[in-house]
């Protein structure tokens, strides 16, 4: 799928215990036009790179050793704490809602998507560039799951599937070119969704995030 709006660049640094895994982001994101300065195989090598290179951009795997259990994640949490100005991109074998969450609760420039989209080239170098630009990113796979059964019953058909939108990281032009709407319309949807779901006032984008934490979180907890 095709971008919102101009391609973004950077230095990225991947991490991945599955040398092959690692090696096809890397060639992935070069081809992009990204800087690849570093490659780790487990969290402790992540923590060191980054605070080396200080890339844009960190693309981690949730389950690295020694447990493969959330390694990937508490390196990405230590990362965001230190320097918050680096992107998060997390990669994750299958859906785990509640990662998601912690993800996203971090701030902007997140994103957590499941290693199979990355066969699908133009999509995976597409959310990089979203997630480098500053935006929430939530596996297509994860959002469509949640959608099929949204206890959200405050929210229209139209309203979950802009928020489904959303938590793709996508803008309102976005939006409003995927559904076929125009961008007052597509205001007006983001507008009533963000009334419905009572968040407080505040900056625009960070109310987007957490109208998406509460899709997430209403589907957990239902």
């Amino acid at each position: 799928m095709g971008g919102d709006g101009q391609s973004a660049t950077g230095r990225v640094v991947v991490a991945d215990d599955d040398v092959l895994m690692r090696e096809g982001v890397a060639s992935v994101l070069a081809q992009g036009g990204y800087e690849v300065v570093g490659q780790a195989g487990d969290g402790a090598e992540l923590l060191e790179l980054v605070r080396v290179h200080q890339p844009n951009l960190a693309i981690v795997d949730i389950r690295m050793p020694p447990t493969q259990t959330t390694e990937g994640l508490d390196a990405a949490q230590t990362i965001r704490e230190e320097l918050p100005e680096t992107a998060i991109l997390i990669l994750s074998g299958h859906v785990e809602v509640e990662h998601a969450m912690t993800l996203l609760a971090g701030g902007p420039g997140s994103g957590y998507i499941l290693k199979s989209r990355i066969t699908d080239l133009d999509d995976f170098l597409d959310t990089v560039r979203r997630v480098l630009r500053g935006s929430s990113v939530v596996d297509p796979s994860l959002v469509q799951e949640l959608a099929v059964d949204d206890p959200l019953e405050r929210l229209t058909r139209r309203e979950r599937e802009v928020l489904a939108l959303m938590a793709e990281g996508r803008s309102n032009v976005g939006i409003g070119r995927r559904l076929w709407l125009t961008k007052g319309t597509v205001e007006k949807h983001v507008h009533s969704i963000l009334q419905k779901l009572q968040l407080p006032e505040g900056d625009d984008d960070h109310r987007r995030v957490l109208a998406v934490i509460a899709f997430l979180d209403s589907h957990q907890t239902s």
